[in-house]
């Protein structure tokens, strides 16, 4: 028991990274989604399991708007008689948000196996108030949403028509892209034609516009289907795709009517050649990013894919720009001879209009409408609406790759911030531990880049995978929700670096620079002579020259205790997580590095020392080593005392929590001059005062613990519905080192 009591418990200790809002409230909801982020009104529209909320995006805990959408009881009943319910099914789960006009919107929901859908009146502007369902008014969602919550849906609505990609049966076997609403007529993918859809799980969809003529426009969606070719074992058994339409779609005259008769499909490649030569192929897209540019029709798709398989654990980020997505649609088809034959690319003569292309756009001016395609045209998109080549990523490797590692990502979101020295892409990363991967991507030289994890941090009380994410460059915030609920946070908070220049530039954070007196949050605008930052190389010896000396002290030297022949851990945390770490240990005036024979173990928050003796004590030194750049981040002085002592001391019958002190609860005043000590055996009488004093240090901070520890489950299991109910605005979450969470898995695992 003295050695847990010794040793510092590193994961209660890591540093605070930055502001964090947590939401959730405490009706009986789960599986919270954030549906559509509304930047000119700052309003943030989350679906729940029958809720609808609306959030302020300055601050989520302030004034939530929310709507019950329940499902009848009669339709609970229905959906139960079927057999379905047992995982709490029955019930209508919000799966869609969108704008409608200035003050409404259209919401579906899953409505217990029977799709619905409804408008929301939202009033003017943010301050009305105003969040209430259109009475009286629900339609079928038939099209619009899918009928089971575990099938993913995604949906655009354009000019009042409905793009959406769903499952729109009960049993959830026949998905399809669907049009629905609006004047255009209703259209949808062929039904049941597993070349055009293979049990497909739809990831996101977004109109891209392909040139300055509007009737060019396409409609760009993303999801991953499973292989028509699995039998051989070579080709993966899941493929990401990349698919599209024509917005001026009508369906054809004779053949694919109300089908659509642009639609063609192309796979996302997304691979790693190991040092072996073996290639890891990322098959199972998860999430999209698309990053506007200047130029709305070259925007840049960020991709993130983890392997298929359950065994090895994989995750990448894929960036492929969409003039490498055209050129595939715009070259050869996929053509097979017959079902024992291989895919090839089809060599035969193209019919006219190209199929894929979009009526009355720039190269068919003269067909008014796809109901206008010659029978050859249509008939042959039916038949090869998959392109030969794949897609491949820019530079033809992945941006970000996490292998061997005991996690997942799961939601992506992108930013593009300007620092002192150019433009950078910052990638938050959602896993499924519950975590948030901050990296930034830093050109390596002409051809490569790298990536650089600047910080990982827990944003949920309890463990729960990332479900989705929004980000307001704006506002400076990022949105993160979870099965439990959601979480607002700021993407910086540069005070966590310190007062140092050294710390600022080493961190090599966009967002921060130092400014003469701390890191403080960056911009363009600022015009401060003494802006220190470089993200490119963190070079303080460079950017800092004549700032470290003023600034840098050495940092404060800290006591700790050691009881012979426990455990005990020094902390050391650099602020940067590129640093290398090296231990000193300091006796009678000499520096030397930590004997090799000594039992210990480093990990990323500092070092284990076992089976400690009275030569273990002494002052430890941490040096932390980047870019050349050496300095003292941890100083501690670690003093041992003699294992007979303690165990007599922190004995039952010297606890002063049981001793005939009087009562600090409620009704009376604490008064520090009644404190009980606790008692000191005698044979203390025989060591020296500083020892006694020592000890009695000890005993104070032994005796907080447990008193800590004894006080803690009640207030937990007593607060613990007030707390779902009432949030604190403000939580500071753990940073983590990824090195460190790794090596505590591998251990445990």
């Amino acid at each position: 028991g003295v050695s847990s009591l010794c040793s510092v418990n590193a994961a209660d200790k890591l540093l605070d990274t930055r502001a964090v809002r947590p939401f959730s409230f405490s009706f009986n909801t789960s599986d919270y989604r954030i549906l559509l982020m509304d930047q000119d009104q700052g309003r943030l529209y989350l679906g729940s399991r029958e809720y609808l909320v609306a959030l302020d995006m300055h601050n989520v805990n302030k004034e939530p708007l929310i709507i019950h959408w329940p499902t009848s009881d009669k339709r609970r009943g229905e959906c139960r008689m079927t057999g379905k319910g047992g995982q709490g099914e029955c019930a209508n789960f919000v799966r869609m948000i969108e704008p409608w006009n200035r003050t409404h919107l259209y919401a579906c929901g899953t409505g217990a196996y029977q799709p619905i859908c409804t408008f929301i009146n939202r009033g003017w502007k943010a301050e009305d108030y105003v969040f209430r369902l259109v009475p009286g008014f629900t339609e079928s969602g038939k099209g619009k949403c899918s009928y089971d919550p575990s099938q993913e849906n995604i949906a655009a609505l354009i000019d009042g028509n409905l793009y959406a990609g769903v499952h729109v049966d009960f049993m959830g076997t026949d998905a399809a892209l669907f049009r629905t609403m609006g004047g255009r007529t209703t259209v949808r993918t062929e039904q049941y034609d597993s070349k055009w859809l293979n049990e497909p799980v739809f990831i996101q969809i977004q109109q891209i516009p392909d040139s300055s003529e509007r009737n060019d426009d396409k409609l760009y969606f993303f999801f991953r289907e499973k292989s028509l070719d699995t039998g051989g074992g070579a080709s993966p058994s899941v493929l990401a795709r990349v698919g599209r339409v024509c917005l001026n779609d009508e369906g054809g005259q004779k053949s694919l009517v109300n089908r659509w008769t642009t639609f063609l499909k192309a796979r996302l490649v997304c691979s790693v050649i190991g040092d072996d030569g073996v290639e890891t192929l990322f098959d199972e897209l998860r999430d999209v990013f698309i990053q506007p540019t200047q130029d709305e029709r070259n925007p840049v798709v960020y991709a993130l894919f983890t392997t298929a398989g359950s065994v090895f654990k994989g995750s990448a980020v894929c960036v492929y720009s969409m003039a490498d997505i055209r050129n595939v649609f715009n070259g050869p088809f996929s053509h097979k001879h017959g079902h024992n034959y291989q895919w090839t690319a089809y060599t035969g003569k193209i019919p006219y209009p190209r199929p894929g292309t979009c009526p009355g756009g720039t190269f068919t001016p003269g067909i008014r409408t796809s109901k206008d395609f010659s029978d050859e045209a249509v008939n042959f998109m039916r038949a090869h609406p998959l392109m030969y080549h794949p897609v491949y990523p820019i530079h033809r490797r992945p941006l970000v790759v996490r292998t061997g590692v005991e996690y997942r990502f799961t939601a992506l979101v992108v930013d593009q911030v300007d620092a002192v020295d150019g433009r950078y892409e910052v990638l938050f990363l959602g896993t499924d531990r519950g975590t948030v991967q901050k990296v930034i991507v830093l050109p390596k030289d002409p051809s490569t880049m790298e990536e650089l994890t600047l910080e990982e941090v827990e944003v949920f009380r309890t463990r729960a995978a990332v479900k989705t994410m929004k980000i307001s460059s704006k506002r400076q915030q990022l949105y993160v929700s979870s099965e439990a609920g959601l979480t607002q946070v700021s993407l910086h908070r540069c005070g966590v670096y310190g007062r140092a220049c050294s710390d600022c530039c080493l961190a090599r954070d966009p967002y921060c620079a130092w400014d003469g007196e701390s890191c403080s949050a960056f911009t363009l605008a600022t015009k401060r002579r003494s802006r220190r930052q470089d993200v490119k190389h963190g070079d303080p010896l460079r950017q800092c020259r004549g700032f470290n000396a003023k600034v840098e002290n050495r940092p404060r030297e800290t006591v700790q205790f050691g009881v012979e022949a426990s455990s005990t851990f020094l902390e050391c945390q650099p602020r940067s997580p590129q640093a290398t770490v090296k231990w000193l240990y300091q006796r009678e005036g000499r520096r030397k590095a930590l004997n090799r024979d000594r039992e210990y173990l480093k990990t990323a928050h500092g070092i284990l020392l076992k089976s400690l003796s009275q030569s273990d004590a002494g002052l430890y030194h941490c040096l932390a080593t980047e870019n050349n750049f050496k300095h003292t981040v941890a100083r501690v002085s670690l003093r041992i005392l003699d294992r007979d002592i303690v165990l007599a001391l922190t004995s039952p019958d010297n606890d002063p929590m049981t001793s005939n002190s009087p009562p600090t609860g409620r009704g009376r005043q604490h008064d520090p001059k009644q404190q009980r000590v606790p008692p000191t055996p005698p044979f203390t009488d025989t060591l020296s005062q500083p020892e006694v004093r020592l000890i009695h240090q000890y005993c104070q901070s032994y005796w907080e613990q447990l008193r800590h520890k004894q006080q803690q489950p009640k207030r937990t299991s007593r607060r613990h519905t007030e707390s779902q109910e009432q949030e604190p605005e403000e939580q500071q979450p753990k940073r983590i080192s990824r090195r460190h969470t790794e090596s505590q898995e591998t251990q445990g695992g």
